[in-house]
């Protein structure tokens, strides 16, 4: 997996945002699109990818709405197509993009919400198949919109694991349970999830990020920043830099690192702007196993289902 060769360092921008404000977040996007997707984008399929993790406290899980459209805006001012897709945890896309303020916030735009059902199967090197969503392997483009959170399984949860958000509905719980006792290779899957997808640009939110025992129930975080880079993996290695964090602790990074991943290592990636001291950031002082319970996976597919066909009785429709 690992890349091999002298390659030229990944350039991470780190962005002041005060705050969530439309000029705000207009000349901090800006910057990231004329950075990383610079020129004209007519015609382009561009799928826009934020974390629609649940429905609870979505207004903090979730990637902030007003993030998400500055993005598209941008998209669509440079001619692209462009749709809005992720595969939640708990909940529809739609019933989940509705709680986070998102379908409210995209009113007006010629934006598709789309769920992720229709997948592609994939083998991965590390020997394990998954299913990926169509729409983000079939895309032109993919624009990575992570939010900044605290995770009581991973420690925290930026680029790289947003990405994993590609593999559609159950099938993510699934190989939770499947591989608990085996952390290595659950990591490694996520990393070359991350490396199979067209991804273009990464807009890591943390404007106000969630700290304290995420990835649903932690508390706000004021930061005031957005990174941003064409690879995923280095604006997270840089992020850890931030958080004054070490591989040790960060069960993802060191997997990246035994597999001798391109962007992994602080020298592989240049930091624009000024790297702010995020030492203080609460994170939990303890992980949770990365498997799920038997019970706990059964509950969340039954409420899964169940928001499913209520969605389905009140007649509200998800786009596939």
């Amino acid at each position: 997996m690992g890349r091999l060769g002298l390659l030229a360092p990944e350039k991470v921008l780190v962005l002041p945002c005060e705050d969530y404000t439309e000029e705000s977040l207009r000349r901090a996007v800006e910057v990231a699109l004329e950075q990383f997707l610079p020129g004209d984008l007519s015609g382009a399929r561009v799928l826009v990818k934020p974390n629609l993790v649940a429905p609870r406290q979505a207004s903090l899980s979730c990637t902030h709405p007003a993030t998400v459209r500055a993005v598209c805006e941008g998209l669509l001012a440079r001619g692209a197509e462009v749709r809005v897709g992720d595969s939640p945890a708990f909940g529809t896309t739609r019933s989940v993009a509705r709680a986070a303020g998102l379908l409210a916030a995209l009113k007006g735009l010629p934006v598709r919400l789309v769920s992720f059902r229709k997948k592609v199967r994939v083998a991965l090197s590390c020997g394990l198949t998954v299913g990926l969503a169509r729409e983000a392997l079939c895309a032109d483009l993919l624009v990575n919109l992570p939010r900044l959170k605290a995770h009581n399984q991973l420690l925290l949860t930026a680029a790289v694991k947003n990405l994993f958000g590609c593999v559609v509905g159950l099938e993510k719980p699934l190989l939770h349970a499947r591989l608990g006792e085996r952390g290595d290779l659950f990591f490694r899957m996520i990393l070359e999830v991350a490396e199979l997808l067209p991804v273009g640009l990464n807009l890591l939110d943390a404007v106000v990020a969630m700290e304290g025992q995420g990835p649903t129930g932690g508390r706000p975080r004021k930061l005031g920043y957005l990174f941003a880079s064409g690879h995923p993996l280095a604006l997270d290695t840089v992020l850890y830099q931030a958080l004054g964090l070490s591989p040790e602790k960060v069960p993802l990074w060191k997997t990246a690192l035994d597999l001798r991943l391109f962007g992994a290592r602080p020298e592989e990636a240049v930091v624009e702007g000024d790297l702010p001291d995020l030492s203080d950031f609460q994170l939990p002082l303890r992980l949770s196993p990365v498997t799920f319970h038997p019970l706990r996976l059964l509950r969340g597919m039954l409420r899964r289902l169940l928001l499913r066909l209520r969605s389905g009785f009140l007649g509200i429709k998800e786009f596939s």
